[in-house]
């Protein structure tokens, strides 16, 4: 996009910008301690002021074969850009935030609109846009905030019982997003968010949003991905979702060959000092020698021939005294905690890595929206100062010709919450290759969850028998004193403590208990029974509240999670089921998906494949139950009895097993 004209305006009470150093070429620029300038960006020659404006500018773009798309939460237009960059052109962009829209506005045709879509009639009026303009590709980023108890047991209610509440979309922007594609129903869902939205403990909206888009006719994938492997240089996962309508398999983009550093990225900007500003406020630049590496050469291909010994938005912050000295102190390892204390400003213990120098040879870490407070977390990796604007939208992958609205901070916030143009690039193309495919999708969570749950329903095996255990307490003793223990022990003992069924019965039958633990060589596991006994004799309200069991001292968090998901504590809709990734069922899950998440990051990886075989449908208790009962009989680490398994006909696994040539 060719830079246009831009309109300066003074920002928080600065002085008017300095003029130019005549030395830039030679060397550093002076310390100008000043803030600002305010950029004001023209819209785009092909904006659009409305929604009928918006429909007309569709129909021609369809008519020229483009394929078209809108993005809902758009911020600056990050993922709008990689979308554009894969061919498809971007027709609706909403979001909340004026400067973002500005910035959107100007970089991009179609309609780019401050709407509020916590509104039910906004996202009526988005989903009647997104259909009649005949939009292929639905992209979005919602806010996912943490619920409440009572508000997961009153979604899952209503999802379980096939009912709506119609001012829902008001509280919650991601069912917001729901709700438009249950309206437009569009081929084709990217969605975009931080792995944070699947790590609680019941993976709630994750599950939920599966669910919902499997029961519109949707086949859904999702996967914690590392942006690094498509190009980006910074330290960067998110969470991505793609449905596609009809049942259509979405086949994951391969990893980029190009692997880029943050000296990759930025070593061919000119030197400056913190706080330097051009001559010419928002207009003004530094001057700029030229890219030195295939990346840099990519952020300045779109750049006007005019602008070719220029880069804009190259400004930072000032560096206090204090602060300087400190820099320089540090190289890539230094960590705040390392910092002589006359020089600390902050507590170490607390705020261990608050200054971070960035590794030139590494990747950034985390460009986030904090950065529009403090750069502390992203010193330049060779001078002694925070990242520009500038060098903040290259690690994101923002080229040099994209601005950015409002002051400097609100630069940093648009380029911290926004997704990198080309992991959205990406993806953008995997879509629509997917789509020209038209491959029908192997199964569905719900088809998994089913088949698991009739499964573990059917008792047709029976490896660990406290998983139907009536009580929590009898849960919570078989675990802690039978796990792995050899099939003829724990069928004779499991009849002694399934008798035993509130702590009150154990803790009378204590001598017998420690009988027991001498007589199958377990002695430490019992007495730890022995004394949680007692402890929860004394409080048996602890066993009916979820929170407090997990609190228990002495309880092994993931036995406290066993014993919520097997048994209940109130009516099955409002009771919790928690994600587990213990018992092996993530070696079920890697043997069923073909990805090997048992040897990734368990939190990440592992729960979303765990997540996506149990679902969140009425069976999802007994499927999981299924899936810890499977991984502890039939898919064994050694000789899994893979003909016996309710899952073999989609498993990965099993199929290569089964090949003849195998």
């Amino acid at each position: 996009m060719p830079v246009m004209s831009v309109a300066v305006t003074a920002a928080d009470d600065s002085p008017s910008p300095p003029a130019r150093d005549p030395s830039a070429r030679r060397g550093a620029y002076g310390v100008r301690l000043i803030r600002g300038p305010f950029v004001q960006l023209p819209k785009h020659p092909d904006a659009c002021d409305s929604p009928t404006a918006m429909l007309r500018y569709a129909e021609e773009a369809r008519e020229r074969g483009e394929k078209l798309a809108a993005d809902l939460f758009s911020g600056a237009g990050g993922l709008s850009l990689g979308l554009e960059e894969a061919g498809y052109r971007v027709v609706l962009a909403v979001d909340h935030y004026p400067e973002a829209i500005e910035t959107h506005r100007h970089h991009h045709g179609g309609l780019s609109t401050n709407w509020d879509l916590g509104d039910p009639e906004r996202i009526r009026e988005v989903a009647d846009l997104v259909r009649s303009a005949g939009v292929e590709l639905l992209a979005g980023g919602p806010p996912c905030q943490p619920f409440s108890k009572a508000g997961r047991y009153i979604i899952r209610h209503k999802v379980r019982h096939g009912l709506r509440d119609p001012y829902d979309e008001r509280r919650d922007l991601w069912r917001s997003f729901l709700e438009v594609i249950r309206l437009a129903q569009p081929p084709a869902v990217l969605m975009e968010n931080v792995p944070d939205m699947a790590l609680d403990k019941e993976m709630f909206i994750l599950r939920t949003m599966v669910h919902e888009l499997e029961s519109l006719g949707y086949a859904v994938e999702e996967r914690a991905v590392d942006t690094w492997r498509y190009g980006v240089p910074q330290f960067r996962q998110r969470l991505i979702l793609v449905a596609l309508r009809d049942r259509v398999e979405f086949r994951w983009p391969t990893e980029s060959a190009d692997r880029p550093t943050v000296w990759n990225a930025i070593s061919d900007l000119p030197k400056v000092e913190g706080g330097w500003r051009p001559d010419g406020g928002a207009e003004g630049w530094a001057d700029y020698a030229g890219p030195r590496t295939e990346f840099q050469q990519r952020m300045r291909r779109n750049v006007m021939a005019e602008d070719a010994d220029k880069v804009f938005d190259h400004i930072t912050r000032p560096v206090r005294d204090d602060d300087l000295k400190a820099f320089k102190l540090m190289d890539a390892s230094t960590r705040y905690s390392d910092l002589p204390a006359e020089m600390k400003r902050y507590r170490d213990d607390i705020f261990d890595d608050k200054y971070k120098r960035l590794d030139k040879h590494g990747l950034s870490r985390t460009i986030t929206a904090h950065i529009a407070k403090d750069g502390y977390w992203y010193i330049h990796p060779e001078q002694h100062r925070t990242i520009t604007v500038r060098e903040a939208a290259r690690l994101q992958t923002f080229p040099d010709d994209f601005r950015f609205a409002g002051p400097p901070s609100a630069a940093f916030k648009q380029i911290g919450n926004a997704v990198p143009p080309m992991l959205g690039e990406h993806l953008a193309r995997a879509v629509s290759a997917s789509l020209n495919a038209g491959t029908p999708a192997k199964v569905s969570t719900q088809e998994v969850a089913a088949a698991l749950a009739d499964w573990f329903d059917a008792a047709q095996v029976k490896g660990i028998p406290w998983l139907r255990a009536e009580t929590r307490w009898q849960v919570i003793q078989g675990e802690i004193l039978l796990d792995r223990a050899h099939p003829e022990v724990l069928g004779q003992v499991w009849r002694t403590l399934r008798a035993w069924r509130q702590p009150q019965d154990t803790v009378a039958r204590e001598d017998d208990l420690r009988r027991i633990g001498r007589f199958i060589s377990r002695e430490a596991r019992a007495d730890t029974v022995a004394q949680l006994a007692r402890t929860l004799a004394d409080n048996p309200a602890l066993l009916r509240d979820d929170d407090a069991l997990r609190k228990v001292r002495g309880l092994n968090e993931s036995v406290a999670d066993l014993a919520i998901l097997a048994v209940p504590a109130a009516e099955e809709d409002n009771a919790e089921e928690p994600v587990l990734v213990t018992k092996g069922v993530l070696r079920v899950a890697a043997r069923f998906s073909g990805n090997p998440v048992g040897s990734r990051n368990r939190l990440t990886d592992g729960r979303l494949e765990v997540a996506r075989m149990i679902g969140i449908d009425t069976d999802a208790r007994s499927a999981h139950l299924g899936l810890i009962e499977l991984a502890n009989t039939l898919c064994r680490p050694q000789e899994p009895v893979c003909q016996a398994c309710p899952l073999a006909k989609t498993c990965a696994e099993a199929s290569i097993q089964s090949d003849p040539l195998f």
